[in-house]
């Protein structure tokens, strides 16, 4: 009785794993078509168990490569060895009818698999296995995942409901069929969140309650005072912008962590994900998780698409609204992540720009997270000399280049994942779109690194921010205007000059060091030497705003000074510019081979900061970078050190301090950490929402993150 049992199961299984939905529109169809025929009676009703629903009983075309063989019956699917009864393993049959070893099969769906990986069937109960049992007797499991079973995005990624389509959504399958010509297929957004034309019209600081608060503007001459009787060649003016703290965030409870929508520009967001073969176990799980964190405090006025790339591209996930209906199909998106193949992220970008220059509708803020652990071996042609370097351009669509159409620039922000990655290309890919370049080495931070990185897009208040700089005497000129990554342009009489910062995110900070020359005058009296004004566009009224007066920096011109006293905030910038400096001429010693020159260089700038004002008043920022060039100097101890680590981390620091924007680095989302600088209070919110799971049990042994500032208290501006 038992074997004719067993056979009728195993003839049950076959029938269900003979039909697979093409798309999600045929597997509505085919769940009604099941409905209406649940009302008559059959034979098969009674071996069936009740929680799965009977499929359609018509075999499809591809049945015959779906037929259970002998050797899958005798043999686990994932671990390849026989299936015995007696050996101390327990064995799972699925709905499906296939069986494997209930460790293994324990394993792959605590990843969030609810689809069988001999027939490709959907399973609504699968097999969980406890923490205590991991590791199965007699067969360790390769590349274990260390993820706790109370993991909150885990078990979203597990426990999907019912899928519910609304018939307006306009959504391609992101399993099969062909992708369209043209990404035009994004979603609609709401009435008040589209983007009207932008208005050109000048207007005055906004007061109104629907508009952000002012931009600050600060400057600070390096010393107060000149003698009028000598000139002074590059002088130093620093001028300090610092962009308005986000209603949403201010009105906020003590609890509430999420800036609100009404306060800050929304988003559309492309993941470009690389599912190559290396990413295969630990590292595709983490980013699963990574991303259902992402989905899960992304706004339902925000966009996201997802790219997934290994030896080709493949879009799957159109520019969606994250409603809870968007957030479903974008969790179910990722789940269906698989890997193998090689890496080709040109052809990942190409999607990804495509995404966003196709699109009908436009948020305000566009950008791309690229994610990948090796190295493009399809695109990126190999130098022609022994001295020359590989085309790292030819990865970024022209389409989205800084230098390229100005409406259509596109920050990628990149991550390097792992050691294995090729981090000259993504600081490369990011330097030239305007992104940032972060450097994932502990596998396990990838959600801090994301959440750092939307903890900031979701939380742009300013846009399009321009700073105008304008010599107020007739005999000053401005001989230089040190503003990193930033464009900045200086007229050949050196009368005025303008840098072109972007977006700001909530309470963001940016530096640029102006150099001047102040001639002798011989006259007693307070001299005018620069006039700083501002302009940028509210995201929430689309005007562009321009500061109401400008700022004036005046010094004294007395005929005799005593002795004066440097600004701590000039000479604060200064540091970070000379460290700065000093990381990438290290940098270009170590390509040569010279680690030995690189190491004296960043030991040299070490001890020059260790002497200065700012040093000597124990200022955070100084102690941080003396930090940072220490642990360079260890990261380059070695060739095999620099190569695997020390170049994604020098890389990484030289992005953070060009844009003034910080990027994920060693351990810098960890609390304890010296190398924080950049990072603004939604930074750290979100950070801190990451690292204690408030959607589920709190991680063991977290840290919470402290808010960093990259500053402390500044003087007040002279």
């Amino acid at each position: 009785m038992g074997s004719k049992w067993r056979k009728a199961k195993l003839a049950l299984g076959r029938q269900m794993c003979l039909s697979v939905p093409d798309s999600l529109e045929q597997r509505q169809q085919q769940d009604s078509t099941s409905s209406a025929n649940a009302t008559q009676p059959r034979l098969s009703d009674a071996l069936l168990p009740s929680s799965v629903s009977q499929p359609p009983s018509t075999p499809s075309a591809s049945s015959s490569a779906l037929r259970l063989s002998r050797s899958s019956r005798r043999h686990c699917a994932i671990c390849l060895t026989n299936i015995k009864t007696g050996l101390g393993h327990a064995i799972f049959t699925a709905e499906c009818s296939h069986s494997f070893h209930f460790h293994c099969i324990a394993s792959n769906v605590k990843h969030g698999n609810q689809i069988c990986p001999v027939c490709r069937a959907k399973w609504k109960e699968v097999p969980f296995q406890s923490p205590a049992s991991d590791i199965p007797h007699g067969r360790a499991r390769i590349n274990p995942v260390g993820l706790s079973r109370d993991d909150a995005w885990m078990s979203i990624l597990r426990q999907f409901p019912p899928l519910q389509l609304d018939v307006s959504r306009q959504i391609n399958s992101i399993y099969h069929g062909l992708e369209p010509a043209v990404f035009n297929d994004d979603e609609a957004l709401d009435q008040h969140d589209e983007i009207t034309e932008s208005s050109d019209r000048p207007s005055t600081d906004a007061t109104e309650n629907n508009s952000i608060g002012k931009l600050e503007v600060k400057t600070y001459p390096e010393v107060s005072a000149v003698p009028n009787a000598v000139p002074h060649k590059n002088f130093n003016i620093l001028i300090h912008l610092k962009a308005p703290l986000s209603s949403g965030r201010h009105n906020s409870c003590s609890n509430q962590v999420a800036t609100s929508e009404n306060s800050r520009a929304t988003v559309d967001l492309v993941t470009v994900l690389d599912v190559s073969g290396s990413m295969a176990g630990t590292k595709l799980a983490l980013l699963k998780r990574a991303m259902g964190f992402v989905i899960q405090n992304l706004g339902p006025s925000d966009r996201l698409s997802v790219i997934a790339f290994s030896s080709t591209a493949r879009r799957l996930f159109p520019l969606c609204r994250m409603t809870e209906t968007g957030r479903q199909e974008a969790l179910q998106a990722i789940n269906s992540l698989t890997s193998n193949g090689g890496t080709n992220i040109a052809e990942g970008l190409k999607k990804g720009a495509k995404v966003l220059l196709d699109r009908q509708w436009k948020n305000p803020v566009g950008s791309i997270i690229l994610l990948s652990d090796g190295q493009d071996t399809y695109t990126v042609t190999s130098p022609g000399t022994a001295h020359s370097q590989p085309d790292y351009k030819s990865l970024l669509p022209v389409s989205i280049q800084q230098n390229g159409d100005a409406g259509n620039q596109i920050p990628v922000h990149a991550f390097g994942f792992g050691t294995d990655h090729d981090a000259s290309s993504m600081h490369s890919i990011s330097e030239i779109s305007g992104g940032t370049f972060s450097f994932i080495e502990a596998e396990g931070v990838i959600q801090d690194a994301f959440a750092q990185c939307i903890g900031g897009l979701l939380s742009v208040v300013v846009q399009e921010v321009k700073v105008k700089i304008e010599c107020v005497h007739p005999s000053v000129q401005i001989s230089s205007i040190k503003a990193g990554s930033y464009h900045s342009s200086l007229m050949p009489d050196g009368k005025t000059g303008s840098v072109d910062v972007g977006d700001l995110y909530a309470e963001e900070e940016r530096d640029f060091l102006v150099t001047i020359d102040i001639p002798a005058t011989g006259i007693r009296e307070d001299m005018s030497l620069l006039k700083v004004q501002c302009a940028f566009r509210d995201p929430i009224t689309k005007e562009m705003v321009i500061s109401d007066e400008a700022t004036d920096v005046r010094i004294q011109r007395p005929a005799i000074t005593g002795q004066l006293v440097v600004s701590m905030e000039v000479d604060r910038q200064r540091n970070r510019l000379r460290a700065a400096e000093a990381m990438a001429e290290a940098r270009v010693s170590a390509e040569r081979g010279d680690l030995a020159n690189a190491v004296s260089v960043l030991e040299s700038c070490r001890r020059a900061l260790s002497e200065t004002v700012s040093a000597r008043a124990r200022d955070k920022l100084c102690v941080a970078l003396c930090a940072e060039l220490k642990e360079m100097q260890e990261r380059m101890a070695n060739r095999r050190i620099y190569e695997s680590s020390g170049r994604a981390y020098v890389l990484s620091g030289l992005s953070s301090h060009s844009w003034q924007r910080a990027t994920a680095r060693g351990d810098s989302t960890d609390s304890t950490s010296l190398v924080q600088a950049y990072q603004t209070p939604s930074m750290v919110d979100m950070v801190t929402r990451s690292q204690t799971m408030i959607l589920g049990t709190p991680l063991p042994q977290r840290k919470q993150l402290r808010q960093a500032h990259s500053f402390p208290a500044r003087q007040k501006p002279r």
